[in-house]
């Protein structure tokens, strides 16, 4: 796996460096989503043991921390020293100093960066280095279920964390982090879905963000979560729903009922809509508002009352 994460030949352990091309690459951003990759491994065991909620912990926490001071790095070098008044360039090329605390690059990412981190936010990253260092420097004896609900909000926090802050926000060119292959952060994020600790966290947080949209919120045909907010994206795989016309999505979407259900054939159901005279509307499908399924249309993002149907307008395509 190593190999193949990065876009130069690694060392594996145990290898011999036998020629000067090869060599132990691991660039901050790289080492932090390899560490996700770790975690995403463990705990997608088909039986996830003390072992392997214990290095999914201790390897969290690594990751934590490499890709919150790859982000402080990014405002600038000298903060992640832990004395950045001392800081110097060799020290910094060469790794020869001492790093800022974990609660030093929180504070510093929000008070320098601007990061916006909440207060949730830092105490799941508190709590998992409490964690960690329970289980590195003495055990820890605590619920199974309890350390694994923390490692699932963790999780949650910085695949998020990756996304927004060091590979696709708005802050960053297209292809400036080529060295992480996007092939390898679709795997992990599709890997985390499978992780039912993650799933629950993940749902909990956001009840919040969609309750003003249920009316228009459904069942992803990508993960299977009810989180695809039409006209937008979905909430918990990020599917970019948004980015398809409506006729498209709506093709999409009851395209999924037809091969999933056995539900009918989605030309044969998907119609005009006499709001908005896109061919978006669907006479049955289930909302976060309502499971019952209900006339729908994927234009106008809202329900359409069934007896709009003699109303609607000839095909036109």
């Amino acid at each position: 796996m190593i190999a193949q994460i990065s876009n130069r030949r690694v060392l594996n352990l145990g290898e011999s460096p036998d020629s000067s091309r090869e060599q132990l690459d691991f660039p901050p951003i790289l080492n932090g989503v390899d560490y996700l990759a770790s975690v995403v491994d463990l705990l997608r065991a088909n039986q996830v043991g003390p072992r392997e909620l214990k290095y999914a912990v201790i390897h969290l926490n690594a990751a934590a921390e490499v890709l919150l001071k790859a982000r402080l790095q990014d405002e600038h070098w000298s903060l992640v020293f832990d004395d950045p008044r001392k800081a110097t360039r060799r020290a910094f090329t060469s790794g020869t100093f001492t790093s800022c605390t974990m609660a030093d690059a929180v504070t510093r990412l929000r008070e320098i960066a601007h990061v916006a981190l909440t207060a949730d936010e830092q105490n799941v990253l508190k709590r998992l280095g409490q964690d960690r260092n329970a289980l590195q420097h003495y055990g820890l004896t605590h619920s199974a279920r309890a350390v694994e609900s923390r490692t699932g909000q963790a999780l949650d926090f910085l695949v998020r964390f990756l996304k927004e802050e060091l590979l696709f926000g708005d802050r960053y060119e297209a292809g400036r982090n080529n060295a992480v292959p996007l092939r390898l952060v679709m795997d992990i994020s599709k890997g985390v879905q499978d992780i039912s600790s993650f799933r629950t966290e993940r749902r909990k947080r956001l009840r919040g963000a969609l309750k003003e949209v249920t009316r228009h919120t459904l069942t992803c045909h990508e993960c299977g979560e009810l989180a695809l907010v039409v006209g937008d994206r979905c909430y918990f795989c990020d599917f970019p729903i948004g980015s398809f016309s409506p006729e498209h999505a709506a093709d999409m979407v009851l395209f999924f009922e037809t091969v999933t259900r056995g539900g009918p054939d989605p030309q044969t159901v998907i119609s005009h809509c006499v709001r908005c005279l896109r061919r978006a509307w669907v006479p049955a499908i289930a909302t976060a508002a309502d499971s019952a399924p209900r006339p729908f249309c994927f234009s106008c993002a809202a329900p359409v009352p069934a007896w709009t149907v003699a109303l609607r307008p000839p095909a036109v395509r």
